[in-house]
């Protein structure tokens, strides 16, 4: 029994070592990242550009609105650094749907995100775009934020949300996610302008034919 039992407590021992080493390795990592982004100027745009933006209606199925947009934005070298890392980053996109009413504040009627992963495999040395259970493999990371610039029939307003006698304004956005971030890079976040990749909220068109 005495034995079992220093078996167990070198066991528990041995897992503590263990954590802490990992927790080391990605303290490491992270303070590694921002030295980079320390001694390297950024040669890109730390801003995310809406350059279109429309709505458009779901002929088929159940009906309703989609969203096409486009973006134009590099990555920081810092972010770029990140990901061969292994460090995921996530982009969100977000759309806002509003009823004006000139007696009171708008009424939000819809608010939709939309999470992109991006990931890098140093096994199959392959970028990998996923958005939900859905996943695309890449051979360069250009041609994965190619890929995530652009969007194309996201259904964001179901069918009779809109009525073509009411009056709207929609718009939309995106931005890197740093809240699922690690938590050291989290604190770079914070404190560096490479880590606050974001677009402004961008205007949408909303017409009358859409509430048909």
């Amino acid at each position: 029994m005495i034995r079992a039992a220093c078996r167990n407590d070198d066991c528990a021992a041995a897992t503590r070592i263990a954590a802490v080493r990992a927790s080391v390795r990605t303290l490491l990592l992270a303070a590694t990242v921002a030295l980079f982004a320390w001694v390297s100027p950024g040669v890109a745009s730390d801003r995310i550009a809406v350059t279109g933006a429309e709505l458009q209606p779901i002929a088929e199925g159940e009906g309703g609105v989609a969203l096409n947009v486009q973006f134009d934005f590099e990555l920081p070298p810092v972010l770029e650094d990140a990901v061969n890392r292994g460090i995921a980053l996530y982009f969100v996109i977000d759309f806002e749907l509003y009823r004006e009413r000139w007696y009171w504040f708008d009424r939000k009627l819809v608010s939709q995100s939309l999470t992109y992963r991006l990931t890098y495999s140093p096994l199959t040395r392959q970028y990998r775009l996923s958005r939900g259970a859905l996943a695309q493999p890449f051979e360069t990371l250009a041609e994965a934020t190619a890929t995530l610039r652009s969007l194309r029939n996201w259904k964001v307003i179901d069918r009779g949300a809109i009525r073509s006698d009411e009056d709207y304004r929609a718009q939309v956005r995106m931005r890197l996610d740093t809240s699922q971030l690690p938590r050291p890079f989290q604190i770079n976040a914070l404190t560096q302008r490479d880590w606050t990749l974001a677009s402004d909220w961008r205007n949408v068109g909303v017409t009358a034919d859409l509430g048909r």
